[in-house]
């Protein structure tokens, strides 16, 4: 047996609930769905019978404005909202705990397309965010799941020679999400394929970018090394539309929940 956890930044919870959310969860069925760049408070999203547990964690800054969710049919044994950057609590962080894991949904900011904050991402957030997580992972294993904003390697995304100097390919950011796996974290999706090329999970909404499969890879799986056991397959839900980021699906053992 198995269980199912998605991953899927909505860029806009409400705009995706009037489209195609419910008959993708009807289709879909995952145990646990992390969204991100929800846009929006917890009681503006209806209940939803078909999950147990509904958790929010919404910008404090701004209204309508970045926000992460957890919806689980799995009883956690605790639920946290976390800032790393208490200057800026822009409501990217979910943290669920189990039995043998923490479950860690995130949405890492955008350096922008000036890269007016590339310094802010690599040299604040995502250090703050890696000490973080690398100190859960010392009582147990991690699954981080959610949109990095960076296309990791050359592979993952289209035309890696003219986005060198572009948010979501600088060297920084790629560097900063080296150092996110040099703690002993394994990007799931590209352990198990190592040289499949053209499998990207955003695409610009200019030039028909999707429709042409020009995209980018930047949301991910990311797992402690020791969890890789329990994994069965790990997919780009390519095909589900309502945002300019694809879905993404972990498969993993269901001895891991006991």
């Amino acid at each position: 047996m198995s269980f199912k956890l998605i991953s899927w930044n909505v860029n806009g919870l409400r705009a995706v609930l009037k489209n195609n959310f419910y008959p993708f969860i009807a289709s879909f069925q995952p145990d646990i769905l992390c969204l991100q760049e929800t846009k929006l408070h917890a009681q503006v999203c209806p209940h939803m019978e078909t999950f147990n547990h509904i958790y929010f964690h919404h910008s404090e800054q701004k209204k309508g404005y970045s926000g992460t969710a957890i919806f689980s049919q799995i009883t956690p044994l605790d639920v946290r909202c976390i800032d790393v950057d208490s200057q800026h609590p822009e409501g990217r962080i979910l943290s669920m705990e189990f039995k043998n894991f923490y479950l860690l949904n995130v949405y890492v900011p955008n350096s922008q397309d000036t890269l007016q904050r590339l310094p802010y991402r690599t040299q604040i957030w995502d250090p703050s965010f890696r000490h973080f997580f690398n100190n859960l992972q010392t009582s147990k294993p991690l699954i981080i799941c959610g949109d990095f904003n960076v296309a990791h390697q050359a592979i993952d995304l289209t035309n890696p020679e003219m986005h060198h100097f572009h948010a979501g390919f600088t060297d920084q950011e790629r560097a900063s999400f080296d150092s996110h796996l040099s703690v002993g974290l394994v990007d799931v999706f590209r352990h198990l394929h190592p040289k499949l090329t053209q499998q990207y999970t955003w695409w610009s909404y200019r030039t028909r970018a999707r429709e042409r499969n020009v995209g980018w890879r930047l949301d991910y799986f990311l797992t402690s090394q020791s969890l890789l056991s329990y994994v069965r397959t790990c997919t780009i839900l390519k095909d589900v539309l309502g945002s300019d980021h694809a879905p993404i699906q972990l498969e993993l053992e269901d001895t891991l929940l006991h």
